[in-house]
């Protein structure tokens, strides 16, 4: 008879940037589809994969971040990141 004293499994912690990950993923799409542009029209002019966009629009929080200023520069998206006080995402409209 085998045992079944398995220790239940503990809940993985997110990857450290993963709050920021999804909170710029999140700005990503929203502006995307205030401009009406779909993500391989987006992809297209921001010169990466179709991949990576959607990887960053769902928050995965290694992503390079050469491709991530490009998307960023062709939907106006500004991030700023102030010493102490965190990381602040401003869609165009917001500035």
């Amino acid at each position: 008879m085998v045992s079944s004293s398995r220790r239940p499994r503990r809940a993985r912690a997110a990857p450290p940037g993963a709050a920021v990950a999804r909170t710029i993923g999140q700005a990503v799409r929203t502006q995307r589809k205030l401009l009406g542009l779909t993500q391989a029209t987006l992809a297209r002019h921001a010169g990466v994969g179709l991949a990576f966009l959607y990887e960053l629009e769902t928050g995965k929080p290694t992503l390079r971040l050469d491709k991530l200023l490009a998307v960023l520069d062709v939907l106006g998206i500004r991030v700023t990141l102030d010493v102490g006080r965190g990381l602040r995402v401003a869609l165009p409209e917001e500035r």
